[in-house]
């Protein structure tokens, strides 16, 4: 296990070095000139001479990267264009929104999303099974900014419910910190329940097929335990396996939905720093994303014995 280990992470540092190259090589040649735009429309090439040789943007690509490279193995992503403070300040600002969105979102989708497939596989064939076979269908068929509007207008707008937009940190209470995640939790959630729940009732029914289950249902063990602790545990595999991939849909849904909502946390930096062209922040958040992207699906291989005693590392 633990050689397993360390060669993942020795894969993980490969995966990341490539990260870091792609993200500044497209970052350099994106068409644009940061300094144009800091320097405003009636500036003159003088001013944006001096602004280019300011930020080091008159440097070969090669000294651009190497000096990247080096002050990102200090820990240091850089110092935002426009606001002149570090990345990893302005990312710690905003980590708090986004930390809480996706957890809520991963836990009311898994929550919901795995009895669902397993309902729908228990009853396959029956209206049970083709409703949540709809669900699913429109989950991934609906964008997120168009449910997202839909919720606000049913329970923000008409019905007051709920507050429109916004955030609230744990620490006002835990009902205004909830209300303003529970809409968004619900959009950004949708797609990611409907994946959940489409391959579970897949990964269900192939366990059900099974001799052992067939087997376990002639003892005259009861339904719900055949279920439980004989097939669903067996399904585990392909389950967690899909949990850890849809934290891409998150991620990449997160962006979406905290700018509907106006959540101030790392997806709405993010999109701030696309239309400023603050290359620092956009290089400093993709590189937490595929950190943190990469270390789940190292966590999610490592859980695979806990439900298959058969898979050794």
């Amino acid at each position: 296990m633990i050689a397993y280990i360390l060669r993942r992470l020795g894969a993980t540092f490969i995966v990341m070095a490539v990260v870091a190259l792609v993200v500044f090589s497209l970052l350099f040649l994106t068409p644009g000139d940061p300094a144009a735009v800091i320097a405003g429309d009636i500036a003159t090439d003088e001013d944006i001479r001096n602004i280019r040789a300011k930020l080091g943007l008159d440097e070969p690509f090669l000294v651009q990267f190497g000096g990247w490279v080096w002050r990102l193995l200090h820990g240091d992503l850089g110092t935002s264009i426009f606001t002149n403070l570090p990345v990893t300040t302005l990312i710690g600002q905003r980590v708090q929104p986004t930390v809480s969105l996706t957890l809520c979102t991963l836990i009311v989708a898994v929550l919901i999303a795995v009895p669902m497939g397993v309902l729908a596989a228990a009853r396959v064939g029956t209206w049970i099974d083709r409703l949540v076979m709809g669900f699913s269908v429109l989950g991934f068929s609906l964008p997120v900014f168009v449910l997202a509007y839909l919720l606000i207008t049913a329970f923000s707008v008409q019905l007051e419910w709920l507050p429109v937009q916004g955030y609230r940190p744990l620490g006002d209470g835990l009902w205004p910190w909830l209300s303003h995640l529970i809409l968004p939790s619900i959009a950004l959630g949708t797609v990611y329940m409907a994946l959940i729940a489409r391959i579970t009732r897949a990964a269900m029914l192939d366990v059900l097929s099974q001799d052992y289950i067939r087997t376990a249902n002639a003892k005259g063990l009861a339904p719900r335990a055949v279920l439980t602790r004989h097939a669903l545990k067996n399904a585990g595999v392909p389950i967690v396996t899909v949990v850890g991939i849809g934290i891409a849909l998150l991620i990449s849904g997160a962006i979406v939905t905290e700018t509907v909502f106006a959540i101030p946390g790392i997806g709405r930096l993010t999109v701030d720093a696309i239309l400023r062209r603050d290359y620092p922040i956009i290089q400093g958040v993709i590189l937490l994303f595929s950190a943190v992207y990469v270390l789940i699906n190292l966590l999610v291989d490592l859980s695979y014995p806990l439900f298959d005693p058969r898979i050794r590392y």
